[in-house]
């Protein structure tokens, strides 16, 4: 989950464009050349062809810093970045989205549809060598529902009306009613250890930082603020994964994050638009030696309002601030073109966004007549419209995300342009959760939604969800969408579900909540001595086998975690 000053007429907007670009390629290179020479004989190695081999360290970056490691407490993407690596599900999806069994070897649905027997794979182990059984299985869903743990993810697991461990290879759960996301659900709940966990807060267990697992990797070591060092788990329960060891250094800023690309300091990172789309490819050195991958992603930006404070429990406020925004400006402008306007929370080109549905256009003047149908006028001149004598004056906060905080600055200038007085906050992404996103204590937020594959929303837009630490933070309550979630999660009949949903994404665009900014394209560079990733990437994503990715042994880093000509 999860930022420049761009001017209102197109030539200025283009100039102000230039100038950021320029000014990212002053401090590029006002940092030296990178640490490795591209030689011709270090270049014939970096493109050759090499078998599948075992060893080498793998490093990236990340923005954001997790909570913590148990996944079902934290609800964030940075969490589950590393946590994924370290725990296991009972299914797992293929590179073609098709289910498979991850800790399962099998699955059984009943003629109902109302219960999944699930078998689990012999000889199972934790990292610490404990067996891995049933009980675990039957122990993490006990936790999930627990009132006192307060997951964001409960809501799949309490329809569950029994869920038994009859031995240690067996699990089997009966819902009330078949549940459409049933087995979807549990290809999203990473196991925990009951034996290490038995009786500890979850919210509080140093568990959350110093975690056993049972996937490819184990944690090493999590120096605070600088890395999350894993290396590969000898239990693994699925086999052992080609590369040694993973890091994960913490770099808040993008552009130093790309300044260690550059010298060879990390292998990966996720690159903004002007990074994919104009340095690198201006930059023969960098693309001699950085592959370039592009994905459409399951998740969009949005801007949210907190529908708790008013004035944004007017749906005339919103619709309004949903008219003055101009979301090509921000595509163009922020994403470089790399981006799609969109009228509906679901990937575009999927059965489950709603074809018929138009994003809000551009339109200033429908925008103040709105406003001023809700109250607001200009009584001062000053340009700031007032109600009740208070101006129309509200903050946006958003977490350290460069395209999130330029997103917000356009955001800005155009609410200006409609009476409308916007202040900005970047924050770094800890405290951005813990203490705005859980408390409530906003009034418009710029984030992101990484979407399951499954179209059931409800743990997002459900007026049931706001509970401190769940996902309906903005305070969505409405009684039409409330039936057609519940509706949705019901319905097995797949042609049928699609039509809860289309209505589902009708009626949420009317409602207008929160403002569609952009579904992105995920933009990724990787050092070429990272091999064995699918180019292009199939439908589950760039990284579904990065447990089988390699690097070569004469391409690995020397101890002092830069590059060396090797003699091999």
């Amino acid at each position: 989950m999860i930022n420049f000053a761009f001017l209102n007429n197109n030539l200025l907007k283009r100039n102000a464009k230039a100038s950021g670009v320029f000014l990212c390629l002053i401090v590029l290179s006002s940092c030296g050349k990178p640490s490795q020479d591209l030689t011709s004989e270090y270049l014939n190695k970096l493109n050759k062809t090499y078998p599948s081999q075992s060893g080498g360290t793998l490093i990236d970056a990340m923005i954001g810093e997790p909570s913590g490691l148990i996944s079902m407490i934290a609800g964030e993407s940075a969490s589950s970045a590393i946590s994924a690596n370290i725990f296991n599900k009972l299914l797992k999806y293929d590179k073609n989205l098709d289910l498979e069994g991850e800790l399962a070897e099998s699955w059984q649905v009943s003629a109902d549809q109302k219960t999944i027997t699930f078998k689990l794979k012999p000889n199972l182990k934790w990292a610490d060598g404990k067996p891995l059984t049933s009980a675990d299985i039957l122990w993490t869903w006990h936790a999930v529902i627990d009132e006192k743990t307060g997951s964001p993810y409960a809501s799949d697991y309490q329809l569950v009306k029994k869920a038994e461990a009859p031995d240690p290879l067996t699990f089997s759960v009966t819902y009330q009613q078949a549940y459409a996301p049933a087995l979807d659900s549990w290809s999203g709940l990473q196991i925990l250890p009951k034996h290490l966990l038995e009786g500890q807060d979850l919210h509080t267990t140093a568990f959350a930082h110093n975690p056993v697992g049972s996937n490819y990797y184990k944690l090493d070591g999590w120096t605070h603020g600088e890395n999350i060092k894993l290396s590969r788990n000898l239990s693994s329960v699925l086999g052992q994964a080609k590369i040694d060891h993973l890091v994960s250094r913490i770099i808040p800023d993008s552009s130093a994050q790309f300044l260690e690309l550059m010298a060879d300091n990390i292998d990966s990172m996720s690159l903004d638009p002007i990074k994919y789309a104009r340095i690198i490819p201006s930059r023969p050195e960098l693309q001699k030696k950085l592959a370039l991958y592009k994905e459409l992603g399951n998740g969009y930006t949005y801007l949210g309002f907190n529908l708790k404070h008013k004035p944004f429990d007017d749906v005339r406020v919103r619709k309004a601030i949903n008219y003055a925004i101009d979301k090509q400006e921000i595509i163009d402008g922020v994403y470089l073109g790399l981006g799609i306007n969109i009228a509906s929370p679901y990937k575009p080109g999927t059965r489950w966004s709603n074809p018929n549905l138009k994003p809000y256009p551009y339109d200033p003047a429908k925008a103040k007549a709105l406003l001023k149908e809700a109250g607001f006028t200009d009584n001062n001149g000053d340009g700031i419209l007032e109600r009740d004598g208070k101006p129309f004056s509200f903050e946006i906060i958003t977490n350290q995300n460069k395209e999130r905080e330029k997103s917000a600055v356009l955001i800005q200038r155009r609410l200006k342009e409609v009476g409308i007085d916007v202040k900005i906050r970047a924050i770094e992404w800890a405290s951005f959760i813990s203490r705005f996103i859980k408390t409530g204590d906003f009034d418009v937020v710029v984030l992101g939604w990484s979407l399951s594959l499954d179209p059931d929303q409800y743990s997002i837009w459900h007026s049931s969800q706001q509970a401190p630490g769940q996902f309906n933070f903005i305070g969505y309550n409405n009684p039409t969408v409330d039936k057609l979630l519940e509706q949705g999660r019901l319905e097995l009949n797949p042609d049928k579900r699609m039509k809860i949903y289309h209505e589902f994404a009708r009626v949420f665009l009317e409602d207008s909540p929160i403002v569609y900014l952009s579904a992105g394209y995920g933009l990724t560079a990787i050092h070429k001595r990272v091999k064995g990733i699918d180019n292009p990437a199939p439908p589950a994503g760039l990284g579904w086998n990065s447990y089988d990715w390699y690097i070569p042994e004469p391409l690995r880093r020397s101890e002092t975690g830069r590059n060396e000509m090797s003699a091999n």
